[in-house]
Order: C-alpha cells, then structure tokens, then sequence
C-alpha cells in the first residue's frame, strides 16, 4: 500500500506523522511512504533524517490584518495556494496513494483538496488536529476529510461535523518512554533527593524569556535548594552566558547549567520535577505523557494564539499554571517554582493531572483509523 503524508511548519505537525509511518512500516514493511511539505521549512530536515522521502510545494499563510499590507498579502497567498494545488496534483498522480493523511500545516489544504477532488485515494484522506481550538486549515478540511483525529478531546465541539471526530491524542517519540527519572537523575550526576527545574523555550531560543532567566538565577541566589538546566537557544546563548558572568559569575556552581541546546532532551526530560516552557502542542503531548507539572508560558507570537489555549487546558485539569510572558516578573515566577517544589503533595497532584491528560496509545490509535479507512481497497 501508499501512504502519503501532508503536515509542515511545527514539530506538532510533523512529528506526529513520523511517529504514525513509522508504526505503519512496523506492521507493513513494504508499504510505500511519501511526504509532502513546504519549501524551506522544518519538515525538509526532519523527515529526511527520520527516513522518509519528501516533496514540497510552496504555500503561504494567510494574513488576518485589515490593511492594505494584509490584503497584498493574501493575494500572494492565493497565487501559492492555486500554485501549489496544481503542484500537489501532479505530486499524488505520480505517486498515485491509496490514503493521503494531513497532520497540520498550511500545506494540508492543497494536498488534501487535491486528493478528494482526484478521487485518490479510493475513501477521502483523514487529518489530525493536534491543538486545543483547531487552525483554519483543519477546519476548511473538515467538509472533505473522513475523519478528523483529535490531540484534545475539548476540541471537537468547535467541529460541525462531530460524527468525524475521535480523540485520538498527539504521538509521542519513543525516546520519551527510555528513561526512569532515578535513571536519568544519576546519569546527569543530580542526586536523587535535588529537584531538577528544566527550562526550555525552542531550539532558536527566546530573547525575553532568556532574560528572565538571567533575572531568576540572580534572585535564586547560592542556594536556591534546586537545579536548573535552562536551553538558551543557539541565537540567545552567547548573549545570556555573557550577561550571567557579569551579574552572577557563579551561577554554575549554584547548580545552573545554561545550555545552547538540550540535545539529550528525552533524558532531561525524564529527570526533571518542574519543566517551564512553551505550549506547542508536541510539548504537551509529551509533557502528559511523562506526567510532569509544568509551568507554562505560552508564546505570544503564533497564529490564533493557540499555545495560550493548549496551555489552558492543562491548566484547567490542574497539571499546570499559566504565565504571561508580557507580564512574566521573574521574582513571581521564582516564588511559584519554590511553593511547587517545596510541596510533594502539589507535585503529586499536578503528577496525576498530567498523567490523566495522557495518551500513550495516540500512536496506535491513529494507526487503525488510517488502515480502518484503507479496508476494502484492492491491492
């Protein structure tokens, strides 16, 4: 069999489909598997690397400003989106794909569109949905799609067409199930009775978040009673390192380890008690799975502000607190992480909320949807 997956732009919409093709070559070691993405965007690296065969074509967002700028705009987004329909049809003819299966991404639209307008595959191509309030591409896609898999059951009530929907949850990357927190604890050399806090706000980093960081390790002073790996990003470590040494020169022997990037992610991860990040959905989705309490604060920056959404129901079922970075105060957010660590119960608690939120089976589910919507195609 062909599968074809569409999905770009984040890691919530291209790790989940790496995760489901390679459950699928699991169980069908000859199946045959292709990508298709946008040009010049995460999934052309991460794809490749896991494996697989991917084609672009090239899309654009579009613009929600009332503006003359915004309407220049979207009239350049619907030159690349008729082009690159056009660019998604010959891509699925040549392929010629039993199911074609979007997990988000601008680049679903055309490729799904496509699809269902070519009559391949033989039943409608299927999306997955890995935000709390779905984007304005899975909810275009939802009139055409035979099924709509969900990363949070409260999303389907923004659906018309609910009898489509099943929740689903977001895969997770094995790696994340490899280690005990006892295991990695000692591995990173952190005894076993230290609190790990791990800080972490993207591969490229966050200015204003590094520099309440700066800001919470001056205010945690020489013995904050825990440690903390904090990932600068690659564009914001020279800047924070150089900061730090002027402010707190000896911040490393306070137990703060500043980090470009967390490369060994899965065993920090594992060790940590309190995680503070963003609220992608991939880190969500990862987060439950490890049920670790987490202190979120939710890029400001992304479209339809869905990080804040995602974050707010983890926050609602009590597996996390929600900061706002405009009004972040680094002595606040210090407090908060001391009156969490300080509590084995608070852990505890927010422990079992994130673990409830948890959907270890995404992976498995999502599978059978796929093959479920595959049966009766001829071979």
């Amino acid at each position: 069999m062909r599968f074809m997956f569409a999905c770009g732009g984040t890691a919530g919409h291209i790790n989940p489909a790496i995760a489901v093709a390679g459950r699928l070559r699991e169980l069908m070691p000859d199946c045959e598997i292709l990508f298709v993405g946008c040009v010049r965007q995460m999934e052309t690296v991460l794809v490749p690397k896991s494996g697989y065969d991917i084609k672009t074509v090239r899309v654009c967002n579009i613009s929600r400003e009332k503006t003359l700028g915004g309407l220049a705009h979207n009239i350049k987004a619907l030159y690349f989106a008729i082009k690159s329909t056009i660019q998604a049809r010959r891509i699925i003819k040549k392929f010629k794909p039993d199911i074609v299966i979007g997990t988000g991404g601008y680049v679903c639209y055309p490729v799904l569109r496509s699809a269902s307008r070519l009559g391949i595959p033989r039943t409608p191509p299927a999306v997955h949905e890995s935000n709390a309030v779905p984007g304005l591409t899975t909810k275009m896609l939802s009139k055409i799609v035979d099924k709509i898999m969900l990363g949070f059951a409260e999303s389907k009530r923004y659906y018309k067409h609910s009898e489509k929907c099943v929740v689903t949850g977001t895969p997770v990357r094995g790696e994340f199930a490899a280690y005990s927190k006892s295991k990695a604890k000692a591995e990173l050399g952190i005894p076993a009775d230290k609190p790990l806090v791990v800080s972490v706000w993207g591969s490229l980093g966050a200015a204003n978040m590094n520099a309440a960081m700066c800001k919470f390790i001056k205010l945690a002073g020489k013995n904050p009673g825990f440690r903390l790996i904090h990932s600068a990003g690659s564009e914001g470590y020279a800047e924070m390192v150089t900061a730090l040494q002027e402010t707190v020169p000896d911040y490393e022997k306070n137990g703060m380890d500043v980090r470009e990037y967390i490369y060994d992610m899965p065993r920090v991860m594992a060790a940590a008690d309190l995680v503070l990040c963003r609220a992608g959905a991939s880190t969500v989705s990862e987060l439950t799975y490890m049920h670790k309490p987490t202190i979120f604060v939710p890029s400001p920056y992304v479209t339809n502000n869905h990080q804040f959404k995602n974050a707010k129901v983890v926050e609602d079922a009590g597996g996390a607190l929600i900061f706002e970075e405009e009004s972040l105060d680094a002595g606040a957010l210090l407090n908060e992480v001391k009156r969490i660590l300080s509590s084995k119960d608070e852990l505890e608690k927010m422990s079992q909320a994130m673990a409830k939120l948890a959907r270890p089976e995404a992976t498995d589910m999502i599978t059978e949807q796929v093959l479920s919507l595959c049966q009766g195609i001829e071979k």
